[in-house]
């Protein structure tokens, strides 16, 4: 079992920044993928940023250039730098974990919300 405990959601204005952590603790597999996806109301979830073990990174189009995807590999914790934030970037952003090629598990969820 992983569990995941998420900090750094909150409101800001259209062109701020934001920082979420995402720290892992359990069981972890040396080969995991650490990562946030994103849910806006009436939309289905969707992959925002991912980042592996070994460090390989994967960005949605509409964040590349604003967000970057890092991570503390000793402290099992991720991080998602989100600059220029834009009001469609308003949604419930989830920490996920994938296990090896195996299991995944969820955070609860951070509301960032982006005014106009």
């Amino acid at each position: 079992q992983v569990q995941l405990v998420e900090s750094g959601g909150g409101l800001v204005q259209a062109g701020g920044s934001l920082r979420l952590s995402c720290a892992a603790s359990g069981t972890i597999f040396s080969f995991n993928t650490m990562g946030w996806y994103r849910q806006a109301p009436g939309k289905q979830r969707e992959l925002v940023a991912v980042i592996t073990s070994g460090g390989s990174t994967n960005l949605a189009d509409s964040v590349k250039g604003r967000f970057a995807i890092s991570r503390d590999g000793a402290k099992n914790t991720v991080y998602l730098q989100m600059n220029s934030l834009k009001p469609e970037d308003t949604a419930v952003y989830y920490c996920n974990f994938l296990q090896g090629f195996g299991a995944t598990y969820w955070g609860q969820g951070t509301q960032v919300t982006v005014s106009s």
